[in-house]
């Protein structure tokens, strides 16, 4: 069973990737770098801070800050112990796969892009739910694509953005009752 599900998954992986081509490379190399987020956490950030002060932007750094460590230290703890080979990595893959990334790790169960990108967009998009109902959603969408870019380079199968994105938006919601908790009884 579990052979056929790895079978199957590396098989979505190569529809996947090679549904690429030379003209979109360069746009999912920009998507898929850690730091093409940045505008979009400032701009996170100074909602939050717009929507609830000085105080609650200093906790969301602490528990942002665990949030990332957590899932980013977990990802390694799963890629260390399942030792999966990624695809850029793997015989009989890696010489009909396109290959677009500027390096290719060792292992790759399960995707820490997409764990960490799920777990900022459940953590905020929870937070501020109550003043932009439809946040979330740009924020989920957003997660997609940041984990989509994963296969497009050649680094992450499928299943392990599957796991990388359900591991990340269970961390998301375990941090945002945690910040809410510390926010209501310490802060405000």
């Amino acid at each position: 069973m579990l052979d056929q599900l790895l079978e199957l998954d590396k098989n979505l992986f190569l529809y996947l990737n090679n549904l690429g081509t030379d003209t979109w490379d360069n746009l999912w190399l920009i998507i898929t770098n850690k730091l093409t987020s940045i505008p979009l956490y400032a701009t996170l950030l100074f909602l939050i801070y717009k929507k609830y002060g000085w105080k609650a932007l200093l906790l969301l750094v602490f528990v942002v800050a665990g949030l990332i460590t957590f899932t980013d230290q977990i990802t390694n703890v799963f890629k260390d112990e399942f030792q999966r080979a990624r695809p850029c990595r793997a015989e009989g893959v890696m010489d009909v796969m396109r290959y677009v990334a500027p390096r290719c790790g060792k292992y790759g169960f399960f995707s820490g892009h997409a764990s960490n990108s799920m777990a900022v967009a459940i953590f905020t998009g929870l937070l501020l739910k109550p003043y932009f109902k439809n946040l979330i959603y740009l924020l989920l969408i957003w997660s997609f694509i940041v984990a989509y870019s994963r296969i497009y380079v050649g680094v992450h199968y499928p299943l392990d953005i599957i796991c990388g994105l359900t591991f990340g938006a269970i961390g998301g919601f375990g941090f945002y009752k945690l910040y809410m908790y510390i926010l209501y009884r310490y802060i405000k």
